[in-house]
């Protein structure tokens, strides 16, 4: 009864309080009040768009299956040990089993004391990653705007997925990767932002965190593709052509933001889109209306009221360091973000490690965060954001912990596998959970500010992780099971922000910051 309620106030609200002539309204407000903040038009739009991140799925995870090392055997009639290590033994008495170009371990003979250059040359990927987030999402937000820059994108880790497969050897290899990672990892980040900016403010958190399906979605494809394509220049041919897919079918159909026509400017197409969405809802955009950045319409609150203008204020990294509240959330949420990362990317590389069958392990995984990712939407409302945090990170910790102390030698191995699976489950439930908690923990004027040093200890978490990996053994286990337990004791001394009276919390930050 309150949702048929709260609709029929939705439909109502433009006959119950007509605008006034000229009327100044920000996108939020005619989002609430005339448009729908998620209708059909939203949703449509929302799942076109996030499509999108199963694509950066594909390119930043077919490494698991491309970079794997291969199983072995030995050659008849000659002397070798199937139970050894290749690294003792000639060249000539063993060879790979699926031959060479199964994966770019057996293609290069990326082992013994080589090993090291499967961890670089996935680092390498994660750091063009980070270079490609930065510079597209400049891009986006200036004179490409964000539909022609997920467009670009997608299209460039095409063609360099596409390059891949021509490789002539391991450093061409590595510079591709590193420009595959330059352009697809600014995917997810073009667009999401495109996705959650026309939904509206009530709504815009919960369709955010929704964009995690699609990643864990795409995971869980890649695993069937990887099974059916066995060689690893077949495979990343294969996972780059969805790119192309994407662009030919679904990107017409995908609009641009109103938000970014009306920064840039471009009022007339900004209020035309805003009127579609609302016919498209059932709604309709009165005359009258118009269209205002946030600035603006607070302006004319003021003059309205005559109150002294307030100008907007923007806050630097100077600045939340400055103060000592923000400063300390900052180190806090820093080393959260960096440990959860470690521990996510590092049990989504390391099944490589497990020796039990690939395809299923990686399917396993992307299948259990999907049901974590529910889960903290409904408790962190019950219990809070902290006490979800410390539990996620130690119980991650807790079963990557067990993890170590089992061998890959029989049952063990499979119970090894699924403390894998179980801490990949409680570490995507902090990963999901995090994307609300550290927004939470910055005052307005300099959240943002704050929330891109978070994401680039993200992204730092991922550079580092591979090496860790590479490794093999007891250790990326116990790597993993200290970052943990670790990130839990860290969540202690962070506030709990659920039900928080953020204003009065941080009015005297915001003007002190000011």
């Amino acid at each position: 009864m309150a949702a048929i309620s709260s609709l029929s106030d939705d439909l109502l609200s433009p006959i119950l309080s007509p605008p006034s002539k000229n009327e100044k309204i920000c996108i939020d407000n005619m989002l609430q009040k005339y448009c729908g903040e998620f209708g059909k038009w939203q949703m449509k739009h929302f799942i076109l768009t996030s499509l999108a991140w199963a694509l950066q799925a594909f390119h930043s995870m077919v490494m698991i299956f491309t970079d794997r090392e291969p199983d072995w055997k030995c050659v008849s009639g000659t002397e070798c040990s199937a139970g050894g290590s290749v690294c003792s033994m000639s060249p000539e008495s063993w060879e790979w089993i699926g031959g060479k170009t199964a994966s770019t371990v057996s293609e290069w003979n990326l082992i013994c004391g080589d090993k090291f250059k499967v961890g670089l040359v996935q680092a390498v990927f994660f750091v063009g990653c980070t270079i490609g987030a930065g510079v597209f999402g400049h891009l986006s937000d200036s004179y490409l705007g964000r539909k022609r820059s997920l467009t670009v994108v997608c299209a460039l880790s095409a063609i360099f997925g596409c390059l891949t497969t021509l490789s002539p050897n391991y450093w061409i290899y590595v510079l591709l990767r590193l420009l595959t990672g330059f352009s697809s990892g600014a995917v997810g980040l073009c667009a999401f932002v495109l996705a959650t900016e026309p939904v509206g403010p009530s709504k815009r958190g919960t369709a955010g965190l929704c964009t995690f399906y699609f990643f864990s979605g795409g995971i869980a494809i890649l695993s069937g593709i990887a099974y059916i394509f066995q060689t690893w220049r077949t495979l990343y041919m294969v996972t780059s052509i969805p790119s192309i897919l994407y662009i030919v079918l679904v990107l017409p159909f995908i609009s641009e933001s109103p938000r970014w026509y009306l920064v840039r400017g471009r009022i007339k197409e900004a209020t035309t889109l805003m009127a579609t969405i609302a016919s498209f809802n059932g709604n309709h955009l009165p005359e009258g209306v118009v269209l205002a950045l946030d600035e603006e319409v607070l302006n004319a609150k003021n003059e309205t009221n005559d109150l002294d203008s307030v100008d907007a204020q923007a806050g630097s990294i100077i600045d939340v360091i400055r103060h000592p509240a923000t400063r300390i959330r900052l180190i806090l949420a820093v080393a959260l973000n960096f440990l959860s990362s470690v521990v996510w990317y590092g049990l989504s590389l390391n099944v490589r490690n497990l020796e039990t069958n690939l395809y299923m392990n990686v399917f396993l995984n992307a299948v259990s965060e999907l049901p974590a990712f529910m889960l903290m939407a409904v408790l962190s409302v019950r219990f809070g954001r902290k006490p979800l945090t410390i539990g996620t990170m130690w119980f991650s910790g807790f079963f990557c912990f067990m993890g170590s102390l089992m061998s890959n030698v029989g049952v063990w191995k499979v119970i090894k596998m699924v403390c894998g699976v179980l801490g990949i489950f409680g570490i995507a439930g902090t990963y999901n959970l995090l994307f609300i908690y550290t927004t939470e923990l910055f005052p307005t004027v300099v959240r943002n500010t704050a929330l891109g040093s978070t994401a680039q200890a993200v992204q730092m978490g991922a550079i580092v992780v591979p090496f860790v990996v590479v490794l093999g053994g007891w250790l990326p286990f116990g790597v993993f099971a200290g970052c943990g337990i670790l990130g839990g004791i860290i969540a202690f001394y962070l506030p709990e922000t659920l039900n928080m009276p953020l204003y009065d919390t941080f009015k005297g930050l915001e003007a002190g910051l000011a």
